[in-house]
């Protein structure tokens, strides 16, 4: 039996799961992230063999030193950049994760975040809510349509060859894409058009998705120079991470009108959003949802617990990471 201290309460089977198969757990019941203060203290004083961590918690040298005991964290999440996995993997710490829970979830919010700016949903929403509609007007809130147009996929892993299987059998879109390796398959199934540099991508979009992991080659991807060389009715959406996306450059094309609109689910200071991005019109703005799904939270739920109960039973778990 090992005991696993999780830092907070997540839905799905997956605590069921690991008492089950029993073990102890401790779980944080407060319904936010621990400081880390608050984090370390629990770590230092409960002799955890285990973690079960979420995407929040930065697990870095002070916590791995606040828990020798700890040799495994699951981490509740498909990204681990809240985690310092050299450190972990010099002290033989395994790190897993949740690859592919989610695809389909993220997948299907990123197609609808773009859809809502060309079809100026929330506009409209708001529209309404402030009183103003007073009946049908051919002049009103005109978005455009995307058949036809060209999609950029900036990532083509499983989240973005998941947005290009959507797009290709249900929209009839080009798709083209930009990734470190090139994605036969990707080509193959969905007609996709492979760009090795990523500047081409960016100028001939009409709407770019993100979908790349968060590291030092990847923060403020998209800066101001290439949102210079975006179209003017381009449309850009992040469902990856939120420093992929230099903020207050974005904030700025936007207020200049450089690109038609921005659809984020991530942020760079999470939660904290940059000034003047919230005012924008044509900005649509969720809090992190993409995955929010019953089906994806249950399944990242089973695939976090399995990675430790196969751990503590003496195999590899699935989802190794590093």
């Amino acid at each position: 039996m090992a005991k696993i201290f999780v830092t907070r309460h997540v839905p799905g089977p997956g605590l069921q799961m690991l008492k089950d198969a029993g073990h102890e757990l401790k779980i944080n019941e407060e319904d936010r992230p621990l400081t880390e203060e608050e984090f370390n203290a629990e770590l230092s004083s409960g002799e955890y063999d285990g973690v079960l961590s979420l995407l929040t918690d930065k697990i870095d040298v002070k916590v791995f030193d606040s828990a020798p005991s700890v040799k495994v964290f699951s981490n509740y999440a498909v990204g681990f950049n809240n985690i310092d996995i050299g450190e972990a993997k010099k002290r033989g710490i395994v790190i897993s994760n949740t690859p592919g829970t989610s695809t389909n979830a993220v997948a299907e919010f990123t197609i609808a975040l773009a859809m809502n700016i060309a079809k100026r949903v929330d506009e409209g929403d708001q529209f309404i809510r402030d009183g103003k509609y007073k009946g049908w007007n051919p002049n009103l809130l005109i978005g455009e349509e995307i058949l036809n147009k060209t999609w950029g996929l900036i990532g083509a892993g499983r989240i973005g060859g998941r947005v290009a299987e959507i797009l290709h059998k249900g929209f009839g879109m080009k798709i083209i894409y930009h990734d470190i390796k090139r994605n036969e398959d990707l080509e193959k199934d969905f007609g996709a058009e492979f760009k090795e540099n990523i500047e081409d991508l960016i100028r001939e979009s009409d709407i770019i998705s993100l979908h790349v992991l968060l590291d030092e080659t990847t923060k403020h991807l998209i800066n101001k120079e290439r949102i210079e060389m975006m179209k003017k009715t381009a449309v850009l959406v992040n469902t990856s991470r939120g420093p992929v996306v230099d903020e207050v450059a974005i904030v700025s094309a936007l207020q200049n009108k450089k690109i038609r609109g921005f659809a984020t689910d991530v942020y760079e200071l999470e939660p904290s959003l940059a000034e003047g991005l919230k005012e924008l019109p044509n900005v649509v703005l969720t809090p992190h949802i993409a995955s929010a799904t019953e089906e994806a939270r249950n399944a990242m739920s089973v695939q976090a617990a399995e990675n430790l109960i196969e751990f503590f039973a003496g195999r590899e778990p699935k989802y190794i990471v590093g």
